[in-house]
């Protein structure tokens, strides 16, 4: 449902950081962008929001019921940006996801 393959998050009411978030994230090995959104009333240093693009995830061979174990991944994160077990766990997820969508065949 959107014209391109990016996508902008607003976290506001997440009570969150995109600079935090991505930094979460990234520990759990998702790559996403801090951003801001509009209106947004933090620096573009921290941001309300990230960014997620689906080119790298289509590319490999990702398909719609994909992108739900990935938006559900996300949300682990974010509920407990400084639960370094749950983020542990997330990643272990994240590494058996992406093993079934190798970079090279």
């Amino acid at each position: 449902g959107t014209d391109n393959h990016l996508m902008l998050i607003d976290l506001r009411n997440k009570n969150i950081t995109g600079k935090l978030a991505e930094h979460a994230l990234e520990r759990a090995d998702i790559t996403v962008n801090k951003n801001m959104v509009p209106f947004d009333d933090k620096s573009p240093f921290v941001t309300s929001g990230i960014r997620v693009g689906t080119a790298a995830i289509t590319t490999r061979g990702f398909k719609e019921e994909d992108m739900q174990i990935i938006v559900d991944l996300i949300d682990q994160v974010i509920a407990s940006p400084e639960d370094e077990s749950n983020l542990e766990q997330v990643k272990k997820q994240v590494t058996a996801l992406v093993s079934r969508f190798p970079l090279y065949k």
